[in-house]
């Protein structure tokens, strides 16, 4: 694979997880009663904060995991 095809790789796969993440995070806090657009810094709107980053966070750690995995099972199939 061309070094330019892995970078294209590497931040599609990289954005993608961080915004599916970041999205599952905003819905955990929703359905937790969490908003993160309350009026002013809260408690609520914090939490929701925090929900919203940390699965930014996981999703984006998720996609390097997967494209390591990806990685590794194409050099298994290039063995003999």
């Amino acid at each position: 694979m061309s070094t330019a095809k892995k970078l294209l790789l590497e931040g599609v796969s990289d954005a993608v997880g961080f915004i599916a993440g970041a999205l599952a995070g905003y819905g955990l806090g929703q359905a937790a009663g969490w908003n993160i657009f309350d009026a002013g810094y809260g408690a609520t709107s914090l939490l929701g904060i925090v929900c919203v980053g940390l699965g930014g966070g996981l999703g984006l750690q998720l996609a390097r995991r997967w494209r390591a995995a990806r990685a590794q099972h194409a050099q298994a199939a290039e063995r003999p």
